[in-house]
């Protein structure tokens, strides 16, 4: 799912191309994309895009009249840019012709989670924004205060949109490895060291990969959108060394996502129980790394 970094060079590369730009036309190849009926879509026709805005992980595109369209990609969904007034995609949910070029909103696979609705008025927006922090921006105590409302896992607490604004999975497993925390160590059990490595690690993750991203743009509209990128440390990376101290990365799998961490760098070297695995192997199941690895060998 694109995340805080991916969303903000995706609205660089808009504004670039649309702000200030008429929408002439909108087509929706796939109805179910479209959540909201009024005000129509087609309010938006013959208007030009005065404003864009982040709200979590969605793209907010401000038109005259007060009109908002909210796009949320979800974990497939991905954007589209080309010079022609044509679809760029033939798997395209959805199409807007501007003045200058289209963007197209794509979705891979079959299941249809991103979205669009439509809103008349500022005021009426604000209903979807689900309320967290900038962490970038955040002091350590509205950073701490966000963290430990609830007693949490972290990995759990970084990715809930209610209490931070734009972190995922991916880059949940970045700042933690990077602030050397365990995903389940609990919120209100973390000292007061542990929060202030882990507030300076999210803001300097979190930009550091928007820098990256960006750099990789060049000015360009971004393409091949991923959560996966061979410089991360852990995301994505089970079975490969950790950059700090080479430990194989290890992962706990759980419904459709997974977390990934360094048993020696944020759990002490102890493997975390990954639910199906672990009750598979029952008593073999290893509680260290060392034992892990030897069983490898």
């Amino acid at each position: 799912m694109p995340e805080l970094p991916d969303v903000t060079v995706y609205l660089e590369a808009l504004e670039a191309r649309v702000l200030g730009r008429k929408l002439e036309r909108v087509r929706i190849a796939n109805a179910f994309v479209l959540r909201t009926a009024m005000p129509p879509i087609g309010a938006l026709e013959g208007k030009r895009v005065v404003a864009l805005r982040r709200l979590g992980k969605r793209i907010v595109f401000g038109f005259e009249n007060d009109l908002w369209l909210v796009l949320h990609l979800m974990i497939a969904g991905r954007l589209q840019w080309s010079d022609a007034a044509k679809p760029t995609s033939r798997i395209g949910l959805a199409t807007f012709v501007f003045e200058d070029g289209t963007l197209t909103l794509t979705e891979a696979g079959t299941k249809r989670r991103a979205s669009l609705h439509v809103i008349a008025g500022e005021g009426n927006l604000r209903a979807h924004d689900p309320g967290g922090i900038e962490v970038m921006n955040c002091t350590v105590d509205e950073f701490t205060a966000a963290l430990t409302v609830r007693n949490h896992t972290l990995k759990r607490a970084l990715t809930d949109p209610h209490l931070f604004s734009g972190i995922g999975n991916a880059y949940s497993d970045e700042i933690l490895h990077a602030a050397r925390l365990s995903p389940i160590a609990l919120t209100q059990k973390l000292s007061v060291i542990e929060i202030g490595r882990l507030h300076a690690a999210t803001s300097e993750e979190l930009r550091r990969w928007t820098e990256r991203l960006r750099d990789q743009a060049r000015g360009r509209f971004p393409e091949k959108v991923t959560a996966f990128h061979p410089e991360m440390a852990v995301h994505g990376k089970f079975g490969k060394p950790c950059p700090v101290c080479a430990t194989a990365v290890q992962r706990i799998r759980y419904a459709e996502n997974e977390v990934n961490y360094c048993p020696r760098c944020q759990t002490g070297g102890k493997v975390l129980a990954d639910r199906s695995l672990s009750r598979l192997l029952k008593s073999d199941w290893p509680r260290s790394i060392d034992e892990w690895e030897e069983r490898k060998k």
